[in-house]
């Protein structure tokens, strides 16, 4: 079957379109600026994501007609997405990570809030990625990343974090590493906390800029899987978050000596959790407290910790999933940044002497509402415990799908998820699972599908399916199977392996061959992936041992591909490769390309008109034979 085109068509709009929910537009990523007169964020509301600055007001919503939107210069060419944005401390500068067409090949650009002319920084680099401001705002942590190197070495992949100085250009190189990143810089500019290691074996070094003593602070033997920390504002203590030497992440003290004798002292614990994940933390500019934002069972719990030692105080959490924190710079209230069933990313605050949470940037519910989801526990098939999340439409029609999330160092939570919200609304029922090796229940489980133990995770897929199968008011001959990056994978092993559970699949920017994987795909996504599916030098029989496309001929079921065309994470040759397969024996296969579109699906009128395309296609599967 020939490849479809969804042309993009990004235009203003302050609503959905109508009969595409998906296309309701989002805010995220809130900073207050350091005379806490303004607020910048994220929004997609002009199609694409772009930076926002409007006055904070003292009560009720931003204004949004009063909103700028700062342009980007030249920086990441026609489609420069921007991903992540710091405010320098002395509140000149917003520094912004752009994602040309949701692509990988980063860059970093200094703004200038007032709406002078944007800074780039190191554009002859391959990409750039974001690092931390130096207290006085004079410098910037940023990562540098090149397409070069030896595939046969250790160090492919490494980048180099480097101190911009934004004052005249001039910068210093901090070291090299698998994904560096300049996590904090001291009050007195002579230390930096600098985080290396590939996935699940990160690790925090402390490095003292006059004399090149590297202390590490955390990581432990076997690394970490989260690893953050920030200077506070009082001298001597840094903050860690981390998930080094335990099972769970949780909020660390260390203490430093004076720079000149490098003491550390034991990490001491300041706010744990038993079974519970802590995902986010912001320190407060103002004093000793910190937000900190806990996964408890897939939703988010939120409280502000004295971290002088005294009580916790719970704030109400105003949304199912909460993606950052910020403190208002009165001191009164804190910015919440989250999402929820059929409610998009909005930013709302919560005063902390009580009363209702205040919309600031969106929060309106986009009909139609879908139900709430049902959490879900079942056995895999060697008995390991696993859960997820069930969708029930209000009229079932029979269809059931499975849904895979990408990472795998991912979790499904019961959030805004405009695609699965469209298919319960058409009556299909779907479960969300976290197989083994998704995040949120702690590292030994998200280490059970580390290199040869994947197949494992395959196997959780099926069990995921027979659940699915069971459930009153699905018909077991008309269950599909879907899912992005990662989870487009496990779709494709799933119906090469099991291709008799499927009426039909749904592969999204998925790897269908690991081994080209590896040599088609960014080297700093390459090297710091060895710890998670595989060294190619060492493990090439496995890797082509649990690749989707020699086993292709397996597959009988229609499958749905859908990719972007400037993905280079995984490679749109991925999915052309599988459509080959398949369409060169006359296999139902159809293929959907995104052309102005990477790894991540940005222009949300595209997004959602792949999801109408996915919808219709997941409706229309026919009754698998036999």
């Amino acid at each position: 079957m020939e490849a479809v085109r969804v042309e993009p068509a990004s235009r203003s709009t302050h609503a959905a379109e109508p009969g595409l929910p998906g296309a309701a537009a989002g805010h995220h990523s809130p900073v207050v600026s350091p005379d806490g007169a303004r607020l910048a964020w994220i929004s997609d509301l002009p199609g694409r994501p772009r930076v926002h600055v409007a006055p904070l007001p003292a009560a009720g919503p931003v204004d949004l007609e009063r909103a700028v939107v700062l342009g980007t210069g030249d920086a990441g060419g026609p489609q420069p997405d921007v991903t992540a944005l710091s405010w320098s401390p002395d509140g000149g500068r917003i520094a912004v990570q752009i994602a040309p067409c949701g692509g990988d090949r980063t860059r970093v650009v200094l703004l200038d809030p007032a709406g002078g002319p944007p800074e780039e920084i190191a554009p002859a680099a391959v990409a750039v990625t974001l690092g931390a401001w130096s207290p006085t705002g004079g410098r910037l942590g940023v990562t540098i990343h090149t397409d070069t190197g030896d595939p046969a070495s250790d160090d492919y992949g490494a980048g180099t974090a480097c101190l911009f100085d934004v004052r005249d250009g001039t910068s210093v190189m901090l070291g090299t590493g698998q994904s560096p990143v300049v996590q904090a810089i001291s009050g007195d500019g002579r230390r930096v906390v600098l985080r290396t290691g590939r996935r699940g074996e990160r690790v925090l070094e402390l490095l003292d800029l006059r004399t090149g003593a590297r202390d590490r602070i955390a990581g432990g033997p076997a690394g970490a899987m989260t690893a953050t920390a920030r200077f506070g504002a009082v001298p001597g203590t840094l903050w860690v978050h981390t998930d080094a030497d335990r099972e769970h992440a949780a909020l660390l003290a260390v203490a430093l000596g004076p720079a000149a004798d490098h003491r550390i002292a034991p990490a001491r614990p300041v706010a744990v959790r038993s079974g519970a994940d802590l995902d986010a933390v912001a320190l407060d500019p103002a004093g000793p407290r910190a937000a900190l934002v806990w996964n408890a069972g897939g939703r988010s719990e939120v409280e502000i910790a004295d971290l002088r030692g005294g009580r916790t105080q719970r704030v109400p959490t105003p949304c199912d999933v909460v993606g950052n924190v910020t403190f208002d710079r009165d001191g009164t209230s804190l910015l919440v940044a989250g999402h929820g069933p059929g409610v998009p990313p909005h930013v709302l605050r919560v005063p902390f002497g009580g009363g209702p949470a205040v919309p600031l940037l969106g929060g309106a519910p986009v009909p139609p509402a879908p139900p709430r989801p049902e959490r879900v526990t079942f056995p895999a098939e060697d008995g390991l415990r696993l859960g997820g999340w069930l969708h029930r439409p209000q009229a079932p029609t029979g269809a059931g799908f499975v849904w895979l999330h990408g990472g795998p160092e991912s979790e499904e939570r019961p959030g805004w998820a405009p695609l699965l919200h469209e298919l319960v609304a058409r009556g299909v029922t779907v479960l969300t699972p976290n197989v083994r090796g998704s995040s949120g229940r702690g590292r030994a489980f998200a280490a059970l599908d580390d290199v040869d133990r994947r197949p494992s995770s395959i196997t959780d897929v099926r069990a995921a399916t027979r659940l699915l199968a069971s459930v009153p008011g699905v018909d077991p001959r008309r269950v599909v199977v879907g899912g992005r990056s990662y989870g487009g994978f496990l779709t494709l092993a799933a119906l090469t392996r099991f291709p008799e559970l499927y009426a039909g699949g749904v592969d999204i920017c998925g790897m269908s061959d690991m081994v080209a994987f590896y040599t088609g795909t960014e080297p700093w996504v390459a090297g710091p992936a060895r710890s998670e599916y595989g060294d190619p030098r060492t493990d090439v029989a496995l890797l082509e041992e649990l690749s989707p496309l020699p086993a292709a001929g397996r597959i009988g079921a229609p499958l749905l591909l859908v990719h972007g065309e400037h993905d280079t994470n995984v490679p749109f040759d991925q999915s052309l490769a599988i459509h080959a397969a398949l369409d060169g024996r006359g296999a139902p296969v159809e293929l959907l390309r995104l052309p102005e579109e990477g790894h991540e699906v940005h222009d949300r009128h595209t997004r959602a008109r792949a999801n109408g395309r996915i919808v219709d296609w997941v409706t229309g599967v026919s009754v698998r034979p036999g």
